[in-house]
């Protein structure tokens, strides 16, 4: 990003790591521009940084996909399909080695 194209509270990702977040600062240093993201409180280079669209989105959609999961696994622990598991299995532990 340029640092014309850079505003406080727009969102930014840092695509080395994959780190999404609202820009909170923006600061030079040693003649480089920097902008602090929310999720992490670090500094980036703002070169390195590109526009962050449709993350709110990502993130609930992640979220439910996880309530989703959670809901699927109470249900398996409660019915009878977990007990029939345990029967199956000789209490062992091996180890491999």
């Amino acid at each position: 990003m340029l640092a014309e194209e850079i505003a406080l509270g727009m969102s930014a990702r840092y695509p080395r790591t994959g780190t999404t977040g609202k820009i909170l600062r923006i600061e030079q240093i040693r003649g480089d521009t920097f902008a602090e993201l929310d999720s992490t409180n670090l500094l980036y280079r703002i070169d390195q940084l590109i526009p962050a669209t449709g993350t709110e989105k990502t993130e609930k959609a992640l979220v439910e996909d996880a309530k989703n999961v959670i809901t699927r696994e109470r249900e398996y622990a409660a019915g009878s399909g977990l007990q029939e598991a345990l029967k199956n299995i000789d209490q062992s532990c091996e180890g491999g080695g």
